[in-house]
């Protein structure tokens, strides 16, 4: 049995560290935990690989040099590019190879995150549910009442007394409208092959034609990502409601939003478990979003703007379900970052 094409295969990260806490053996989960590529994972000594972890190096190195272990747990771990995490830390030592260690960083935070996820899947399809019924009951008298101008419309030959007919129709298709965005796409639909940079440049060529000039927007793509399976229009609704959102954040006060693909290795999406997975982020750095909307920010009419109608990221939310990802959301002051993870199919 091949052992690395194994250890690559586990969610824990597992590196071989020697007494200078330089790692000789790196899989693909610790690649993924700490966002470094694996040829600079093993250029690097341990301290340099990520900014913050709530174990001293001092400590580690000294553990590897007597040969012995360590169990440290719910450890903060700040990577690079700085993201904040939770681990279990195990040092064991080899028994067989002298001042060599294995070292295991186990993020705890995925189970809480896989808890959430599925609460929030059953919590937004029951709201869903209650929608779908409410509009269905709305649309059919709605139907009758535009008819019903309609017909008396053709019996007036008063232009005023037509006025108000057609204020009532004028209205009538108005919130039609409303109920076909509350229902929003229900159904999967034909998937073809594209890339998932395709989609957002058309978003961008959007959004920029009306871009306030206080605003910039970044690019850091992975030019790498194979294409997907996808509904093309779906996926370019789904990012432009998450890109608008951003700008609308950052109108006031100006700021950045930073675009960013990449890969991610053993990822679970609902009960679902992926060998690798795509993932798009959207970046800003505004005021952030407040902390009582978290918990509902996916529900429908759900929405933290006066003048906003709460639809775009209940829409959003969905078109991921229907391609079998989902969207995550962190947010504080100064950094708020949507997160759409969509499956590869690997060949």
């Amino acid at each position: 049995m091949d052992t690395n094409n194994l250890l690559n295969n586990l969610v824990t990260a597992v590196l071989v560290i020697d007494a200078n806490l330089k790692p000789c053996f790196a899989n693909a989960a610790a690649e993924q935990l700490l966002a470094v590529a694996n040829h600079k994972l093993l250029e690097l000594c341990l301290p340099d690989l990520y900014q913050f972890l709530g174990v001293e190096a001092s400590i580690l190195r000294d553990a590897v040099k007597s040969n012995q272990g360590i169990t440290v747990n719910t450890a903060p771990l700040i990577t690079l590019d700085g993201q904040h995490h939770t681990i279990d830390l195990t040092l064991v030592p080899i028994e067989d190879k002298q001042n060599l260690s294995l070292l295991e960083l186990r993020q705890v935070d995925q189970q809480r995150r896989i808890h959430q996820q599925l609460n929030m899947d059953a919590q937004q399809q029951a709201a869903q549910y209650l929608v779908r019924n409410l509009a269905h009951e709305i649309k059919n008298p709605l139907g009758g009442l535009r008819g019903a101008a309609q017909l008396l419309s053709r019996e007036l030959t008063s232009p005023d007394l037509k006025e108000f007919t057609h204020l009532i129709i004028e209205q009538a298709d108005r919130l039609r409208n409303l109920v076909d965005r509350l229902l929003g796409p229900q159904m999967p639909t034909q998937h073809a092959e594209h890339n998932i940079h395709q989609v957002v440049q058309k978003v961008l060529k959007l959004v920029e034609l009306t871009l306030p000039a206080n605003i910039t927007i970044k690019r850091d793509y992975d030019p790498s990502l194979p294409d997907i399976l996808m509904d093309h229009d779906q996926l370019q609704q789904a990012v432009l409601n998450i890109v608008q959102n951003a700008v609308q954040a950052l109108e006031k006060t100006g700021g950045e939003i930073s675009i960013k693909s990449r890969t991610q290795h053993q990822v679970t999406i609902g009960t679902q478990r992926y060998k690798m997975v795509l993932t798009l982020s959207i970046i800003d750095n505004g005021p952030g979003i407040p902390p009582e909307l978290m918990d509902t920010l996916f529900y429908p009419m759900v929405t933290g703007r006066e003048d906003g109608s709460g639809l775009g990221l209940s829409i959003a939310h969905n078109i991921a379900r229907l391609h079998g990802g989902r969207i995550d959301c962190v947010s504080a002051p100064g950094h708020t970052e949507f997160i759409i993870t969509l499956p590869l199919q690997l060949q």
